[in-house]
């Protein structure tokens, strides 16, 4: 890192932190309240709440993790982007409507407005416990192995520094800290991503433009850019051919921008539904253009790495650090790497922004969980609006401390994004099926509900033993977790709604919500936009079908 590189990072760093700080201790002049603190007042207007929503779900996973999976697979791993594109728009329109008609503050208080009390508990803590060990331990150790291969800094030494930095202001400020850097945070993301691909276009082409590298990425490696995988592809297994647009990844999808605390929580707190259906289509349009920041740069990356040409160019040391088939997720801070001064800097601050905003967000919505489901209700005293901000601020320590203990004990993922949506897959199923049948039935029952998550976990465990090879035997299938998903989330619906209408003999179930077709009605604005984005996914797909 050259000076002026230190000085871009310093200055990306004070920016976001004195934000962060800025809109803390304005909020504490206004005698905070627990609104303001976990829901930012009910105030953000729709450009922030888009921004949010995306520095909230961009984080390490994507620029190290998918650029490794665009080094390994290609752009199919793009999928996940674009398909959560359309997701988006299903959650605007058919998801917020009835979230903010109930006028919840977490996902897991809508369990207990449906459900019970008991189930609401338990998904909880089953919430925390993911957020903690799988999603902040993860971005943790992704975004300190990019600093790693950047500064030679030790493992841990990254993992801390992360934490205390997206710590520094989101435990402190709350949610309105976190969105409002967010929207700074987006413009380091999209500029300093942008950049990185420009020159890594421009390094395959050596120095003959970015639009001559993509036209030769293209013919170099034709199969890195097919979207929809034969079954004879080795990486088949990861993204299955034709179920990432009918199967399995509609579960994880809708699981993830549905009914996902640290995402949902950024439309729970707009000023109105139309503000948070806004802020939904704007997040979708900057959907599409992802895959050019985090995926593009992973297959250039193996192409270099391809060209003896090129690597010649680099010098000796460019190959110590080179991703290799063992290790894809270097591929991303192997190219900042290469990247000429200042430019390297701004790139970096990009990653960062990526990682610290997904940690604050992440830190912040689980003491939001801790505070207001798990500590609230069990209170012996009602606690008021300041004993709830004490709290909120000590289980985000609590939480992000957890994660750096964890974090280094995922040193041996080989590709970390895949691992991720590999294991969330695990409990996804049953937790769409719960909140599916409980948002558009009124039959499903609680009793229902409970033992639909203990059949769909022993289900997605049984499909898990035969993929996994752990047993050996015709009884247990090894089939691509996508299929393990699709199948786990209809058997559990089917589960739930046949144990539900036995329970109740077919009867409306007491807590069941009365649905109109008004309460999914959207403005023609919106109906317009979310066709033009639909049809610009499925014109995409038909393009790279081959």
């Amino acid at each position: 890192m050259s000076t002026i590189d230190l000085l871009v990072i310093f200055s990306y760093a004070m920016i976001i932190m004195g934000l962060g700080w800025f809109v803390a201790l304005r909020s504490k002049k206004i005698d905070q309240t627990a609104s303001d603190f976990f829901l930012a007042n009910k105030s953000l207007p729709w450009w922030a709440i888009g921004a949010s929503l995306i520095a909230a779900n961009i984080s390490a996973e994507q620029f190290i993790g998918m650029s490794g999976s665009g080094f390994s697979v290609g752009l199919a791993i793009a999928s996940y982007e674009w398909m959560a594109a359309i997701t988006l728009l299903l959650v605007g329109k058919f998801f917020l409507p009835l979230y903010l008609k109930l006028e919840i503050s977490t996902i897991p208080e809508f369990i207990e407005k449906r459900y019970s009390s008991q189930l609401k508990s338990i998904l909880a803590l089953f919430w925390v416990f993911l957020y903690v060990f799988v999603n902040i331990a993860s971005v943790l150790y992704l975004g300190a192995l990019s600093i790693q291969g950047l500064f030679d800094l030790p493992l841990i030494y990254g993992i801390l520094l992360l934490a205390l930095f997206s710590g520094a202001y989101s435990i402190y400020g709350g949610l309105a800290s976190v969105a409002w850097t967010d929207v700074v945070q987006v413009v380091f993301l999209i500029v300093g991503g942008f950049l990185t691909t420009f020159l890594a276009l421009d390094l395959v082409s050596q120095g003959q433009g970015a639009w001559n590298g993509l036209v030769l990425l293209y013919e170099a490696v034709p199969q890195k850019f097919e979207m929809i995988l034969e079954p004879s592809n080795p990486q088949y297994i990861n993204l299955p051919g034709i179920a990432v647009l009918v199967g399995g990844m509609w579960v994880a999808n809708l699981y993830y921008w549905g009914f996902n605390q640290y995402i949902i929580q950024r439309t729970l707190a707009a000023k109105s539904l139309k503000e948070a259906q806004n802020g939904i289509l704007f997040a979708a349009g900057i959907k599409l253009l992802l895959p050019l920041l985090v995926v593009i740069p992973g297959i250039a990356a193996f192409v270099i790495v391809q060209n003896p040409d090129i690597l010649a160019s680099l010098g000796s040391n460019a190959l110590e650090y080179a991703p290799n088939a063992q290790h894809p997720d270097r591929a991303y801070p192997w190219l900042l790497n290469l990247l000429p001064p200042g430019i390297k800097g701004l790139a970096f601050a990009a990653l960062c922004a990526a990682i610290v905003s997904s940690l604050a967000s992440m830190v912040n919505s689980t003491s939001t969980i801790l505070t207001l489901d798990v500590f609230a209700p069990f209170s012996k005293v009602r606690p008021n609006d300041k004993r709830l901000i004490q709290f909120g601020r000590i289980s985000g320590i609590f939480a992000l401390g957890l994660g750096v203990l964890t974090a280094p004990l995922l040193g041996n993922i080989e590709q970390a994004f895949q691992f991720i949506q590999e294991y969330t897959g695990l409990v996804s199923p049953g937790i769409l099926a719960i909140f599916v049948l409980g948002l558009f039935t009124r039959f499903a029952t609680n009793k229902a509900a409970i033992f639909g998550i203990i059949f769909s976990t022993a289900l997605a465990l049984y499909f898990k033993v035969g993929a996994n090879g752990w047993i050996a035997s015709s009884l247990f299938p090894s089939l691509p977790f996508m299929h393990q998903m699709g199948i786990t989330f209809v058997g559990t619906c089917l589960f739930i709604a046949g144990f539900s209408l036995i329970q109740n003999q077919g009867k409306p179930d007491s807590k069941g919500f009365h649905i109109q077709a008004l309460d999914f009605k959207t403005g023609w604005a919106f109906n317009f936009a979310a066709s033009i984005l639909v049809l610009m996914v499925g014109l995409l797909y038909w393009f790279l079908r081959d």
